[in-house]
């Protein structure tokens, strides 16, 4: 008798998407200057000055920005470096 070639579906209950991308939030926190922000959005991410001014008044306005997207581990990679440079990040699931 031999192995059967594929593995039989096994229904574990989870439903995994691996289609959505996730997105990187920014978080508005009182410690942080506009400016240092701003720094860091060049910084890690490579964006020009005007696009990472507009994403930190998006912060400072409305309280929260997506600041990148992708798979999953590079979205915590980005949290990551953000968390590094003292910048409140969170990571999310796209819908």
């Amino acid at each position: 008798m031999t192995a059967p070639l594929t593995a039989p579906a096994v229904d574990t209950g989870e439903h995994v998407a691996f289609d959505h991308p996730w997105k990187v939030i920014v978080w508005d926190d009182p410690i942080n200057l506009m400016s240092y922000v701003t720094f860091v959005f060049r910084k890690v991410f490579g964006y020009s000055k005007n696009k990472a001014e507009q994403l930190m008044m998006q912060v400072h306005v409305e309280g929260r920005a997506v600041v990148s997207s992708g798979t999953r581990e590079k979205a915590e990679l980005d949290v990551f470096r953000l968390h590094e440079h003292g910048l409140w990040a969170t990571l999310e699931q796209d819908q």
